[in-house]
C-alpha cells in the first residue's frame, strides 16, 4: 500500500506535493498526540509563549529577521 501511495504522490506537481506536505504537517500539529511528546514544563512554556504572542504579536520577529541576525543578511 505504501508503494502505491508513493507512486500516486510522485505523479503530483511540486506545488501539489508542497500543499500535501503542508496539509500533513498541519494535521500532525493539530493532533492531541503532539502534546503528549511534551513534558509539563514544556507545555507550561508553550502556553506562556502562545499567550505572550496573542497579547503582543508585534513583539515577535520573522524567521527571516532571525536568520539574518544569525547567519548575516546575505544568507
Amino acid at each position: 500500500m505504501q508503494n502505491q501511495i508513493l507512486t500516486e504522490i510522485s505523479k503530483l506537481t511540486v506545488a501539489e506535493r508542497i500543499i500535501l506536505v503542508e496539509d500533513i504537517w498541519d494535521g500532525i500539529a493539530e493532533s492531541d498526540e503532539t502534546l503528549e511528546l511534551l513534558d509539563d514544563d514544556q507545555k507550561i512554556e508553550l502556553d506562556r509563549r502562545i499567550d505572550s504572542n496573542r497579547d503582543n504579536p508585534a513583539a515577535g520577529r520573522s524567521w527571516g529577521e532571525i536568520k539574518d541576525e544569525i547567519y548575516g543578511a546575505d544568507s
